[in-house]
Parts: C-alpha cells; sequence; structure tokens
C-alpha cells in the first residue's frame, strides 16, 4: 500500500453501524467552517468592563461547589474563585490544543494533501490556533496568572503524543474536547455568567462540534482496521491520557488566589460528591461512546475508573 492509499471503509462497520465515507463527511464539516467560522478578535467586545456580581464560571461547576469550604466562602470569594477556575481550565485548553495541533498534523504527513480530509484537518488546525489566542486572551483580560500544567504532566505529555497510536491521538482528542464542551454548552447560555466569557463558549462549542465530529468519525475508522497490538496499546494509554486529564483538571493553585488553604480545597475536591457527578456527566457521552466501540476494556477500564471519570 502506497503513502496516500485508504482502505476503502464503505465496506467496513462496527458496533455504531457502517462507517462513513472520509471524504463525504470532511465535504460537509468543510461546508460548516466556511458558514460558521468566527474571529474571536472582532466577534467579541474585550475592551467592555466586567459586570459586578456576575460569575466567570457557573457555580455549580466551580470544584468546591456545596462542600464545607464553598459554604464558609463569602459570595466575592466563590466569585474570585469561579475566575481563577475559568483561567486555569482555559490554561488546560491551550494545552491540549497544542498537543492536539501536533497529533493533527502528524496524522495527515502520509495522507493525499489534495483530499478533503487533509483539507478539514488543516482547517481545525487553524480554528485551534484561534481557540488558543483566545484562551490566551481571556486569561490576560480576567487579570489572573495562567495556570500552566504540573511539569511531571507536561514532560509526561511528550512521552503519550510521541508513542501514541493514530486511534490513540483521536481518543486523546476527544477526551480534552467532550468534557469541557459539556461545560460550555452550560456555560454560554447561563445569564449568570459574564458575557465575554459566554462568548468565548459559544465560540468553542460551535466550532468543536466539527472537531467532535472528525474526531468521532475517524476513531470509528481506525479501531476497525488498526491491528490487535494497536487496539490493546490504545486502550492503554486512552486510559492514562484520562487520568492526567482529570488529575491537571483544576490547578490546586487556584485556592491559595483566593486566601484558601490548598490542602483542605483539594480533600474537599476529592470527597464531594457533586464533583464527582460532574466529572461524570460531562465524560458520560465519551465514555459510552468510547465503550460502544471497544476502547474500554481490560486495564485501560480501569485507569478510567481511577480517573474518576468513569463509573
Amino acid at each position: 500500500m502506497t503513502p496516500f492509499t485508504e482502505p476503502d471503509f464503505s465496506l467496513l462497520r462496527d458496533a455504531l453501524g457502517p462507517l462513513r465515507d472520509r471524504e463525504q463527511v470532511a465535504e460537509r464539516l468543510l461546508e460548516s467552517s466556511r458558514k460558521h467560522s468566527f474571529d474571536p478578535d472582532t466577534e467579541l467586545d474585550w475592551d467592555a468592563p466586567f459586570e459586578d456580581g456576575k460569575w466567570f464560571w457557573p457555580p455549580e461547576l466551580v470544584s468546591l461547589y456545596d462542600t464545607p469550604l464553598w459554604r464558609r466562602m463569602s459570595e466575592e470569594q466563590r466569585i474570585a474563585l469561579s475566575r481563577h477556575e475559568a483561567a486555569s481550565l482555559a490554561s488546560l485548553g491551550i494545552w491540549f490544543e497544542i498537543i492536539l495541533m501536533q497529533l493533527l498534523v502528524r496524522h495527515i504527513y502520509d495522507k493525499s494533501l489534495t483530499s478533503h480530509h487533509v483539507r478539514y484537518a488543516l482547517t481545525e488546525i487553524a480554528d485551534e490556533c484561534r481557540h488558543s489566542m483566545m484562551f490566551a486572551r481571556l486569561i490576560t483580560r480576567g487579570g489572573t496568572p495562567a495556570y500552566p500544567v504540573p511539569r511531571m504532566y507536561h514532560n509526561l505529555a511528550r512521552v503519550l503524543k510521541t508513542v501514541s497510536t493514530t486511534p490513540g491521538s483521536f481518543a486523546a482528542t476527544l477526551l480534552g474536547e467532550e468534557i469541557l464542551d459539556w461545560m460550555q454548552r452550560l456555560t454560554f447560555p447561563d445569564e449568570r455568567v459574564q458575557t465575554l466569557v459566554r462568548g468565548v463558549t459559544r465560540i468553542h462549542v460551535v466550532e468543536e462540534a466539527r472537531h467532535v465530529r472528525y474526531a468521532r468519525e475517524e476513531l470509528r475508522r481506525q479501531m476497525a482496521t488498526a491491528p490487535r497490538w494497536e487496539q490493546e496499546f490504545t486502550r492503554l494509554s486512552c486510559g492514562e491520557a484520562a487520568r492526567v486529564f482529570s488529575t491537571c483538571f483544576v490547578n490546586p493553585g487556584v485556592y491559595e488566589a483566593v486566601g484558601l488553604d490548598r490542602r483542605e480545597a483539594v480533600a474537599q475536591v476529592k470527597a464531594s460528591g457533586h464533583r464527582r457527578e460532574v466529572m461524570r456527566s460531562g465524560a458520560k457521552r465519551l465514555t459510552d461512546f468510547l465503550d460502544d466501540i471497544g476502547l474500554l476494556r481490560g486495564p485501560g477500564r480501569r485507569l478510567w475508573r481511577s480517573s474518576g471519570l468513569l463509573a
């Protein structure tokens, strides 16, 4: 098989049914991109002042919500924590999107450069560039520090993206996109939240819907055609990525930034049934899909459970 020769996916099916033609899917996504893409620099009013008393993230999605510590905090302190957690999640989003862009470039390296599939991948990379700049600008506008992931996980990601299989790359892509997407779908219509934050999340939700479709379709194709060793390795790497993602989801520095004791806050988040339910609810659509296509099996499933994202 030459580098640009692809299997005929129309002859294949998985547990969800027949696989869709790769070029037709990409063509539809390109058409959607032409109609529904945004320039955050001109689409959003970055100079408008923040509104007094409004949140930077829905309170129910703030990590300490409904804990004993939360009940002792003032409303001003709670809103300040939402501002820092929004910055932490934006920082996490930039980290994931930079990894995703590298994985997408690697994916298309041996593919036909004139195909719709490659054209859409390049379109998605352009989207992710804008998203990363948008998130960075939101952090700056919010007056908080950026919250990078711990150095150990930053370097572990170098290994994961270097050894990742192609299906592993798309599974990790969905992990980084779908949980945040679930939270952002609750955020952008919420009038309790700052207008700028709602605008940022609206743009991200609209454009990420295409990215999720692209990754889901390609992951199905990859899992249907990958050799067994690659499927098994993908199950393990995907589970480890879930564990790292859940560990890095909120930087503990946000608690110190609003005058809380880091250890006490982290302990209460870990013990919070509400927080556990939020994370599992955010991951459920993804874990159901991964389970359907055979990715949540064996030791990989145990890693997913240890991440707290799977019951």
